[in-house]
C-alpha cells in the first residue's frame, strides 16, 4: 500500500498512544506515592516491568519513526541537509529534556531527572544518523548494546562523567533514567524494524484499517501529539489529585 509523503501509518500512532496511556497510568501511581496517598514500591516486580515496557515501546517507535523520516527525505535532501535535519531534531528533543530536568529539580529535589527519556531520545536521534540506511546490522549492533547496558546495570562506579552512557555512580538515585546503554540499542532495533516493515515509506505487510473506529482514533490522536501530552500531563494529574483527593 503506497503512502504519500505526508500521510501517517495509523498503527504507529496507535501503538504510541497505548504507550502514552501506560505512561499516564504510571505517573498517576508515582504522584500518589510521592504525595503519600498510597504506599507501594514502584521500582520492583510487575510495576517495574510495566515501566520498562513503556520505555521499550516508545524507543522502538522512535527507531521506526526515524527510518520513516529518513525514507521520506533520502531522495529529496542532500546528505548534509539530512544530517542537519536530524541533528536539529535531536538537539530540540534534548533541550526539552533539560526543561524536564529543571522542572523536576524544583518539584522533586532529590531524585530529579538528570538523564531521562527525552535526553535519551535526543542523543539517540543524533547518534542514529549513520545507521539509518542499515537493516540487519542495526539488529545485531542494537542487541549488543542492549546486552552491554543490562550488564552495566548490575555494576556501580566511582565516577559520574559517563552517567548518560549507563555507568551508574555509587549512590545515584533518580526517578527516571534512560541511559544510552541499553536504550540506544532499542532505538537501533526499531530502525531495523522500520526498514524491514516500511521500506521506501510503504508498508511491506497487510493490515486491516481500523483507523476509523472511535477508540482507535483516540489512541492515534494521543500518539500524534505524544510530545505535547508528555509535557502537560503531569500538571494536569497533580491538579486533579489536589482537587479531588487533597481538597
Amino acid at each position: 500500500m503506497n503512502k504519500t509523503k505526508n500521510e501517517r501509518f495509523w498503527e504507529i500512532d496507535f501503538l504510541r498512544g497505548i504507550a502514552i496511556i501506560m505512561m499516564i497510568i504510571f505517573h498517576i501511581l508515582f504522584d500518589l506515592v510521592f504525595l503519600g496517598i498510597v504506599k507501594i514500591n514502584l521500582y520492583s516486580g510487575l510495576i517495574l516491568l510495566f515501566l520498562y515496557s513503556i520505555g521499550t515501546i516508545f524507543l522502538l517507535l522512535v527507531g521506526v519513526s526515524l527510518s520513516l523520516s529518513y525514507s521520506r527525505v533520502i531522495n529529496v535532501l542532500s546528505k548534509r541537509q539530512i544530517w542537519l535535519k536530524f541533528i536539529q531534531r535531536g538537539i530540540m528533543i534534548f533541550c526539552l529534556g533539560l526543561i524536564i530536568t529543571i522542572f523536576t529539580w524544583f518539584y522533586l529535589g532529590r531524585g530529579f531527572i538528570i538523564f531521562g527519556v527525552l535526553h535519551c531520545i535526543g542523543l539517540s536521534i543524533i547518534f542514529s544518523i549513520p545507521f539509518l540506511k542499515y537493516r540487519f546490522s542495526n539488529l545485531f549492533l542494537g542487541a549488543i548494546l542492549v546486552f552491554i547496558g543490562v550488564v552495566l546495570k548490575t555494576m556501580v562506579f566511582d565516577f559520574n562523567w559517563f552517567l548518560w552512557l549507563g555507568f551508574v555512580p555509587r549512590g545515584f538515585y533518580t526517578v527516571d533514567y534512560f541511559p544510552i546503554l541499553p536504550w540506544f540499542g532499542v532505538v537501533l532495533i526499531g530502525i531495523f524494524i522500520g526498514n524491514i516493515l516500511y521500506s521506501d515509506n510503504k508498508r511491506n505487510f497487510y493490515i486491516n484499517d481500523f483507523s476509523r473506529f472511535k477508540l482507535v482514533k483516540l489512541f492515534c490522536f494521543l500518539g500524534r501529539y505524544s510530545l505535547v501530552i508528555y509535557f502537560v500531563h503531569q500538571p494536569v494529574i497533580l491538579s486533579l489529585i489536589y482537587l479531588f483527593l487533597l481538597s
